[in-house]
């Protein structure tokens, strides 16, 4: 008998739907009549069902922070000061608490893998790596949460921050990242950048980098993706190396822009773009025609670039908006950057699906076929691209063949004490 049936589910690929069987957290059998018995069925009624969302770029340990004190002015330099003041009165619980909660909502939005960025610096110290930390041990059965060493106040301009970045990692973070443009010249920003690829090789992790968050190149800082796919090329990470933002690239003229993106492309680099805080906190210093950067996702798909989308923060002085649902910021870029075409609808799906399973690592046990993990979700729609136009819920979340969450009128946890394993 096996442990879990979805019955007749509609799956990309398939002209009719099948039924899918789940056995000790894998996907053990897809066809048009599973001949066994199964402990536990979903009926999905023809509805879609994909293999679960991933949000690879997430700031948990900063999210609802505008509820205590806003953005005054809207600007990234706005953003940073005032989550820098709110950060010096950080604690354990608070941050659990305000992490935990957008957690367990993106989880009800059929996310079973979260890769998230908790700042370390001199003002937090490891606090939020701690508590992401141990939010991946007790939340392992909702959801696989991925720990990025995240530097949000540079490395350079904030001595100590190099081996806060070292004890992260020691610690079990799984990524070390960057924020190249935190530094006050050129220089420091690429000496920031050669510092997390010699992180990342002493300690054998991938590297993300907060590449840029402009609406130009004007100033240098904001101009090192190129800088990024070299460091990329020399330390042989082509494939382990992740770029989020980048929307400087967006101001650039056609053959630049084909050159830039050709050069992530050759290196191997991943791209994910976070429309959310970028069409919020671009364009603040136009006063006509006002810039609205988003990374040129369809330019960036064309030249072969990997590329994911995410939520990248929840309700804090980079982003007061969102309610950690990807395919709600799918659906926003979708709008935003002129991809409203069949093919673009079920790109971006694949974006917060296949795409994001291969930028965080997981692509080899990842999707909807035999022997893959059993990371799935239903869709109260008929095809994913149908559930992202009508933004339809989430009926069945399943996490290792699991069922964690549902969602009718209401949302629901099952965690593993309920007995549901």
């Amino acid at each position: 008998m096996t442990d879990l049936l979805l019955r007749s589910a509609q799956v990309t690929g398939r002209d009719a739907p099948v039924d899918v069987a789940v056995d000790d957290g894998r996907i053990t059998w897809i066809g048009d009549r599973f001949p066994g018995a199964a402990r536990r069925v979903v009926d999905c009624a023809g509805d879609a069902v994909i293999p679960g969302l991933i949000e690879p770029h997430l700031h948990l340990d900063k999210a609802l922070l505008d509820a205590e004190k806003p953005n005054p002015d809207g600007t990234l330099a706005g953003a940073v000061a005032v989550t820098g003041e709110l950060k010096r009165g950080f604690t354990h619980e608070s941050v659990r608490r305000r992490a935990g909660q957008v957690l367990e909502q993106a989880v009800t939005h059929g996310t079973t893998v979260i890769r998230a960025q908790p700042d370390v610096d001199t003002i937090v110290g490891l606090l939020g790596v701690e508590v992401m930390l141990e939010l991946r041990a007790t939340h392992a059965d909702l959801v696989d949460l991925q720990v990025v060493a995240f530097p949000q106040e540079g490395i350079l301009q904030r001595p100590g921050t190099e081996d806060l970045l070292v004890e992260a990692l020691r610690a079990g973070a799984d990524v070390v990242g960057g924020c190249s443009y935190m530094e006050p010249t050129v220089e420091e920003c690429r000496a920031h950048v050669d510092r997390v690829f010699a992180l990342a090789e002493r300690f054998g992790v991938p590297v993300d980098i907060h590449a840029d968050l402009a609406d130009d190149t004007s100033d240098p800082r904001f101009a090192l993706a190129g800088h990024i796919a070299d460091r990329t090329r020399a330390h042989g990470m082509a494939g382990r190396v992740t770029v989020g933002h980048v929307t400087s690239l967006a101001s650039l003229g056609a053959d630049a822009r084909k050159r830039a993106i050709a050069d992530l492309a050759d290196a191997g680099v991943a791209v994910v773009v976070l429309p959310a805080t970028d069409m919020h906190l671009g364009g603040r210093s136009d006063d006509g025609n006002v810039r609205r950067g988003i990374a040129p996702v369809r330019d960036l798909l064309d030249a072969g670039v990997r590329t994911g989308l995410s939520s990248n923060n929840v309700r804090n002085g980079f982003t007061p908006f969102g309610n950690a649902d990807v395919l709600d910021i799918a659906l926003f870029l979708a709008q935003t950057a002129h991809l409203g075409r069949p093919d673009d609808l079920a790109d971006l799906v694949r974006m917060a699906t296949e795409d994001a399973a291969a930028i965080v690592g997981i692509g080899d046990r990842y999707g909807l076929h035999v022997g893959a993990d059993a990371d799935l979700v239903v869709l109260a729609a008929p095809t994913a691209t149908d559930a992202l136009l009508d933004r339809a819920h989430r009926r069945v979340v399943i996490k290792r063949g699991r069922i964690v969450a549902t969602t009718e009128h209401t949302r629901r946890l099952h965690r593993a004490a309920d007995g549901h394993r």
